[in-house]
């Protein structure tokens, strides 16, 4: 799929209008950046530990697994719309799985935790860290984007 098809599905699934610029590049997304003492009373302590800490919650411990809605999902730590709820499907993993992100809301970096290289993926804005993406999610784009939920806020739509 090449990114201008992919724009195209993801307007016709109904991308809000703010995340897709006029030349159909990813908007441009000013940083936020807080001292850790503000992240501490920003944020719970399980969100701290998975956002700032790069830690994973347990499966099958959030709620937004089983959100079925219409709606957004936000990063957790700085409100930036990353997912939507026509982009979530059931990986059977026990965390929130979407199989693409809006244009722009995520940028990666490779970590060798587990020892083998795996792609992390983290909020462009804050910077947080939400979770891996892989290669054996479902069409149209075949990746996972297997998310902690305690990350994410929800936004239902009407």
């Amino acid at each position: 799929m090449t990114r201008r098809s992919l724009l195209h599905w993801l307007l016709a699934a109904g991308l809000p209008s703010y995340a897709v610029a006029t030349d159909g590049a990813a908007p441009k997304i000013e940083p936020l950046v807080l001292a850790d003492a503000e992240w501490k009373k920003r944020l719970t302590n399980e969100q701290y530990q998975v956002l700032r800490k790069h830690g994973t919650e347990r499966a099958g411990t959030s709620a937004l697994n089983a959100e079925k809605r219409r709606g957004r999902y936000l990063c957790a730590g700085c409100d930036l719309p990353l997912f939507g709820s026509e982009m979530k499907f059931d990986s059977g993993t026990g965390w929130p799985s979407f199989f693409t992100a809006y244009p722009g809301a995520l940028g990666t970096s490779t970590d060798f935790k587990l020892i083998y290289p795996r792609t992390e993926y983290h909020c462009a804005r804050c910077e947080g860290h939400h979770g891996h993406v892989f290669n054996d999610g479902p069409a149209p784009t075949g990746k996972r984007y297997c998310n902690n939920g305690v990350a994410l806020k929800f936004e239902a739509l009407s």
